[in-house]
C-alpha cells in the first residue's frame, strides 16, 4: 500500500468532510507512555521473546508481541504529536490510557483531564479498572465531563464481568457515555479476551455504549454481532485490515460475508488509528478502509459523521 501522510487532506477533502474524528489515539502521562514504547521497542528482541515485556505490558503496552518487530511511528513530545493529527485535519481525538492495576486509574485521569482542559479538541478521555473505589472515582469522573472510557482487558488481565464492575456498569449504561473497550484477543490472546463476558455484561446493561475496539480482531463476527443486537454498541477501525498483520504477501483475511455486515453497520463503525503506537503511516488506516470498497458514503459516515454525532463535534 502507497498512501503519504499528505493525501489524508485531500481525501478527507474528495468526500467532502470537515475533518477526521479519531475515536482511539493514546496520550499518556509521560512515564507510562514511556514504559509503553520500550516494550514496543523490544518486540521481535530476544528480550520480548523470552517475557522481558512483562513490565512494560503491565503498564500498559499490552501482552507479548512474539518475535514481530514494532516500530513506533509517531514519537516525539505532547505538543509535537498534538501538532500532527492537527495537520493531519483529526478534529477531535481521545487520549486513552488504561488502568493495569489497582490505585492507578486516578493520576492517569488527572492528566488526560489536565490535558483536555488545554486542548479542547482532545476528547475528555479516562480509564479505570476493577477495584472497589471504581464506582466512587467513576461517578466523579461523570461529574467532570468524561467523554469517553477506556478498558483493556488483555492489559488488565481482568474479565469485563468482574463483580466489582457491576456497579460502574450501572452508572454508564445510565450516563450513556462512549467506553472504548479492547476485549478482542489480538494482538495476543489474554486470560479474559473474547466476546463471551461482554455479552454477559450486556445482557445485564444492554444500554451500554460499549465500542469494541480493532472491530474486536480476531473475533470479528462475534463482536460484530453485538454491535447488531445491542443499539448502543459500536465498532472501532483501528488497525483492522492493515498490511502489518498480513499472512505472507496478502492482507489479513477478512470472514466471508464480513463486509456486507460493516456495510450494514455504517453508522455504528467509528474511525480509530491507535495513533502515535503504530509502525506504519497513520495514512495506511485510511487507504485500507478504502480499499474494502463499501463507498463513499459507508466513508463519510465512518470517518467523520458516526464520531461526530457521538461526541457533538460541529463541522
Amino acid at each position: 500500500m502507497t498512501w503519504a501522510d499528505t493525501e489524508v487532506r485531500e481525501h478527507v477533502e474528495r468526500l467532502g468532510l470537515p475533518g477526521l474524528v479519531d475515536v482511539h489515539v493514546h496520550f499518556m502521562e509521560p512515564s507510562i507512555l514511556a514504559k509503553v514504547w520500550a516494550y514496543f521497542d523490544r518486540a521481535g528482541s530476544d528480550a520480548a521473546a523470552s517475557g522481558a515485556g512483562s513490565d512494560a505490558a503491565a503498564s500498559g503496552a499490552g501482552s507479548k508481541l512474539g518475535d514481530r518487530a514494532w516500530p513506533i511511528t509517531y514519537r516525539g513530545t505532547d505538543e509535537e504529536r498534538l501538532a500532527t493529527l492537527r495537520e493531519l485535519g483529526v478534529k477531535k481525538f481521545s487520549a486513552l490510557s488504561y488502568a493495569h492495576r489497582p490505585g492507578v486509574a486516578g493520576f492517569m485521569n488527572d492528566w488526560t483531564l489536565a490535558l483536555a482542559d488545554e486542548h479542547p479538541d482532545v476528547l475528555r478521555s479516562a480509564p479505570f479498572y476493577p477495584e472497589p473505589e471504581a464506582a466512587a472515582y467513576v461517578g466523579d469522573l461523570l461529574e467532570r465531563d468524561v467523554e469517553v472510557f477506556k478498558v483493556h482487558v488483555q492489559v488488565g488481565d481482568f474479565p469485563p464481568n468482574d463483580p466489582l464492575l457491576e456497579p460502574v456498569w450501572a452508572q454508564l449504561a445510565e450516563a450513556g457515555t462512549p467506553i472504548v473497550l479492547h476485549a478482542g484477543s489480538g494482538p495476543a490472546p489474554g486470560r479474559f479476551t473474547g466476546p463471551g463476558a461482554v455479552a454477559d455484561v450486556l445482557s445485564r446493561h444492554p444500554d451500554l455504549a460499549f465500542v469494541m475496539a480493532h472491530l474486536g480482531a480476531p473475533e470479528l463476527d462475534a463482536f460484530a454481532t453485538l454491535a447488531e443486537r445491542h443499539e448502543h454498541v459500536r465498532l472501532d477501525t483501528t488497525m483492522a485490515f492493515v498490511d502489518f498483520f498480513a499472512q505472507g504477501p496478502a492482507r489479513q483475511e477478512v470472514p466471508d460475508g464480513y463486509l456486507d455486515r460493516l456495510l450494514a453497520l455504517q453508522d455504528k463503525v467509528l474511525f480509530g488509528t491507535d495513533f502515535p503506537n503504530i509502525p506504519y503511516a497513520y495514512a495506511h488506516q485510511i487507504e485500507v478502509l478504502d480499499w474494502l470498497g463499501l463507498g463513499d458514503d459507508w466513508m463519510r459516515s465512518v470517518l467523520w459523521h458516526n464520531g461526530a454525532r457521538l461526541f457533538g463535534v460541529e463541522g
